[in-house]
């Protein structure tokens, strides 16, 4: 029988239940299994394409399209495998797909009600996904923090699979334990609330992973197993780490794996995390810092940083720059601010590569432009991706291929030269105002030319790469742009779409209308991030 394991999460949100069930994954897969991952969204969003960046986070695009949360991309790194669209869900997806059953009359005249229909149907998906994977084990992530209403449902599915097929369920209980400054005292109380607002749910979570600052002492331990109904070897130390990638280690030394092979009744086909525990000791020796600037602006949530908006974008960078020996300095750059105070260009010099990530909109444009036409003139490795790219266009035909009023037509409808315009299907699209999952989404081929910066970064003459844009290169403008010297170095296989513009006599500026960073992976760094941190190394 396929096993279960539920994680949830006690006390505070963004307590690591993401990295967690990653690292429980590659965990059992240096066991010898087949592991998949879901993760579960309480938002009445039907994906995450519609969901602010700030607040929660990237969106994450999967291979099949589908727009889901950034522990998609978690699972994608740890697990080094594609995750599809059935691998996620949200409140308002699975209640989209209640109604619509109701509405076809598939529940044969019965009265349909939130219990059992609404968890039932979240365990359907469950099921069709560890079908889809032949996984030994499903880990199902569900968000939030225990105490919400928005999460009860889920539970409610925790609890009912649980209840049907008691020897394959497990459930894990991801929280936190805070360390108040003026008392520098471990404090276990809002755990033990945590675990009883679990039972309240019909739930007893099976094992806890204990977030701290620190690691957990065998006082703390003792007390959580005595007031939990908990053994106190359930009782994993979580404590804060440098890097994510260790945390698998961390739950390893003290035989995680073993213990929930053991509660199964299963035995370790193997124990191997030989290549993981090689690529950890390669960021711990990391050599000298590559600085690389971020240019964006989603990173303010009041007075506080919030670097998950661009979180696979970062972690490429970070792998690409441990792959090559080095320790990657990124920081986060306002574009903003360069529209203020042009004078502030002056400090991009400084940095070893400059990063345009995607994103939408008109605030923070002529900033990012004049970002752009500062790196090309000064020769600092650029990097654009998706938006990046379209405003590598827009500053090129500016200032090079003489076309002074130029923009994208997403900014300035109203310019002469649209060099950037939308895409003629996406036009009928926003018309009809269907914006939600509707752009040019999930993986498609691009042939890339010879003798160009990326063709030699990936060794290949055609790629496959995932997008997420309604607004391409204007085709009206490839021939001016190309007699400027733009080089389009990767197309559709029809030769319709500009997948990659270069410029030649630089370093490297590369912009991409794909996301490259989606399929970066801790043992495998993608090739373009290579090459972008190769050229930033030289500087």
């Amino acid at each position: 029988m396929p096993k279960f394991i539920f994680v949830v999460g006690g006390v505070m949100s963004g307590v690591g239940k993401g990295a967690a069930c990653a690292s429980i994954g590659r965990i059992l897969q240096g066991r010898g299994y087949r592991v998949t991952a879901l993760k579960i969204d309480p938002y009445i969003n039907v994906d995450a394409g519609t969901m602010n960046p700030v607040e929660h986070g990237e969106v994450f695009v999967t291979a099949d399209g589908d727009e889901t949360d950034q522990d998609i991309g978690n699972y994608e790194r740890f697990l080094d495998i594609d995750i599809t669209s059935i691998n996620y869900m949200t409140t308002g997806r699975v209640y989209r797909t209640v109604i619509e059953k109701e509405r076809n009359l598939e529940y044969g005249g019965k009265t349909v009600e939130v219990v059992p229909h609404v968890p039932e149907e979240v365990i359907r998906r469950i099921n069709a996904a560890q079908r889809r994977a032949k996984a030994d084990f499903t880990l199902i992530e569900i968000g939030g923090t225990v105490g919400e209403y928005q999460n009860v449902l889920f539970l409610e599915a925790a609890r009912m699979m649980r209840l049907e097929h008691p020897k394959d369920v497990l459930v894990v209980l991801v929280s936190y334990l805070p360390i108040p400054s003026k008392t520098g005292e471990m404090k276990t109380k809002p755990t033990q609330y945590a675990v009883r607002t679990l039972n309240s749910a019909g739930i007893q979570p099976d094992m806890i992973l204990a977030r701290a600052e620190r690691p957990l002492d065998e006082p703390r331990k003792r007390k959580l197993s005595i007031f939990c109904s908990i053994s106190e070897g359930d009782v994993i130390s979580a404590p804060d780490v440098d890097s994510i990638y260790e945390i698998p280690l961390n739950f390893e030394a003290e035989d995680l794996g073993g213990r929930i092979l053991k509660k199964f009744g299963m035995r370790s086909k193997r124990k191997d995390l030989k290549d993981w525990t090689t690529f950890v000791r390669s960021i711990k020796n990391a050599g000298k810092p590559v600085r690389i600037g971020i240019i964006g602006k989603y990173f303010a949530t009041g007075n506080f940083t919030l670097a998950d908006s661009y979180l696979s974008v970062i972690e490429a960078l970070k792998h690409a720059a441990w792959s090559l020996g080095r320790t990657p300095q990124l920081e986060w750059l306002s574009a903003e601010e360069y529209e203020t105070d042009p004078k502030k260009l002056r400090e991009l010099s400084k940095y070893d590569g400059i990063l345009i990530p995607g994103g939408f909109g008109s605030r923070g444009v002529e900033g990012k432009i004049k970002v752009i036409k500062y790196c090309r003139e000064k020769k600092i490795p650029y990097f654009g991706l998706c938006y990046g790219m379209q405003l590598a266009t827009v500053e090129f035909a500016r200032n090079v291929a003489g076309l002074a009023k130029a923009s994208t037509a997403e900014v300035d409808p109203l310019s002469p030269h649209q060099v950037i315009h939308i895409m003629p299907e996406q036009a009928a699209i926003v018309r009809a105002k269907k914006f939600g999952g509707s752009m040019r989404l999930g993986a498609y081929p691009c042939v890339l030319a010879e003798r160009t910066i990326s063709r030699r970064a990936y060794g290949a003459p055609e790629i496959s790469e995932r997008h997420r844009h309604r607004y391409e290169v204007n085709n009206a403008y490839r021939e001016r742009l190309r007699e400027a010297g733009l080089i389009f170095a990767g197309t559709s296989p029809d030769g319709l779409l500009v997948e990659i513009v270069e410029l030649k006599d630089h370093p490297f500026f590369v912009g991409v209308q794909f996301h490259p960073e989606f399929l970066s992976r801790p043992l495998r760094p993608h090739p373009l991030f290579r090459a972008f941190i190769k050229a930033a190394m030289k500087k």
